[in-house]
């Protein structure tokens, strides 16, 4: 059996692909245990595994407010890297799986010289691109944690992403970057035709700034369309806030790989996680970013670039994004190009490609996993 450590945060679409990656493993035989915010322990306990805290790194949670000087101290936060090395030595760790967006992390793991691997949840061309060169990478580099060098000296990369649309892809790498495809579990192929019209709204699990209100005017945009339209709002915003109709039914939360087979659009913001399972089940987008700085844009501009979507300005008025829903909805060449890039991303089987992967670079060979299932 061997031993692995995830380092995490408590974001949103960066911890179902570490979730997926560990279960599998753990389905294996080999041993799997997390470490993240307290926030983080009971959904982890609850899907299985074992979960320490972090003991010095401040807390943090996806709910509050969060400013941009708040992420930039977490992702650089050297107490996290310590926390994450401390762990790693409690117990017996054969590699260290760390969240690439946690500078601190990498940088101690690569300082101590720990067997490590990236976990890229998002774009690598964004990573590398606008993520570095703009606040987040510079508070990195200011604290001198060198993240490109904190990456690159990784035993490897695995970006659980489509490299045909990483506007990465095509540039130059180390041979340890391995492109996975999304981790996720691959759904059948999705014939739009065969059900009445549905839309799928699902903004961010995370705490942006006036997402209430973005969601009010895509329900407001909705109202009376000649579809079912299922809203999951997530944690952050009450459905006791918004007004709706009757065409409308909104949830707190309910699975997407559950709703989607059902579903011929989905408006989102643009979340790498979600906009994947989306494609995957051959549904066209429409995105709304939640956050300039983030990847949401980059996400949109890709996935349109590739005909399976159009995105949309965040403040956008419900007159604004009617017709383009409505024109999302209906059949066109862009559900012929989501269902490319869905046939793509279910042949890639990530999940499986990442844990093949990972067990790989473990020093002197993965061990042979005792509980296979």
């Amino acid at each position: 059996m061997t031993d692995i450590l995830f380092v995490t945060w408590d974001g949103g679409g960066n911890v179902p692909p570490a979730v997926g990656i560990g279960a599998e493993l753990q389905r294996r035989g080999h041993g799997v245990r997390f470490l993240g915010h307290e926030t983080q322990r009971e959904a982890l306990t609850a899907a299985g595994f074992e979960f320490s805290a972090f003991a010095t790194a401040k807390p943090f949670s996806s709910l509050e407010s969060n400013s941009p000087p708040r992420m930039m101290a977490l992702f650089s936060d050297k107490a996290i890297g310590a926390d994450a090395v401390a762990e790693a030595r409690r117990l017996p760790t054969d590699v260290v799986v760390v969240d690439c967006l946690l500078i601190g992390a990498l940088r101690a793991c690569a300082d101590a010289g720990l067997p490590y691997v990236t976990l890229e949840h998002l774009f690598d061309g964004y990573l590398r691109g606008s993520w570095l060169k703009g606040p987040m990478g510079l508070a990195a580099k200011a604290k001198r944690l060198r993240p490109r060098a904190a990456w690159d000296s990784a035993a490897l990369t695995v970006v659980a992403s489509l490299g045909e649309l990483d506007p990465g892809y095509s540039l130059t790498r180390p041979v340890t970057t391995l492109w996975t495809g999304p981790v996720l579990t691959p759904p059948a192929p999705h014939d739009l035709s065969s059900h009445d019209p549905a839309v799928l709204v699902s903004l961010s699990t995370y705490n942006f700034p006036d997402m209430a209100r973005s969601l009010q005017n895509i329900l407001d945009a909705t109202a009376g369309l000649a579809a079912r339209v299922v809203v999951t709002t997530g944690p952050v915003v009450d459905p006791a806030e918004l007004h709706t109709s009757a065409n409308h039914e909104v949830h707190r939360f309910v699975p997407h790989d559950d709703l989607m087979p059902e579903m011929s659009l989905v408006v989102g913001h643009g979340g790498h996680a979600t906009t994947m399972r989306a494609l995957a089940h051959d549904l066209p987008l429409v995105v709304m970013p939640m956050h300039p700085l983030l990847d949401q844009p980059v996400v949109g501009r890709q996935v349109e670039a590739a005909g399976a979507g159009r995105t949309v300005k965040k403040g956008a008025s419900a007159e604004q994004l009617r017709p383009v829903i409505a024109a999302m909805l209906a059949d066109g060449p862009h559900r012929t190009a989501a269902a490319r890039l869905g046939a793509l991303i279910r042949e890639s089987r990530g999940t499986a490609t990442a844990a093949d992967r990972i067990l790989e670079v473990v020093p002197n060979g993965a061990r042979p996993a005792s509980r296979l299932g």
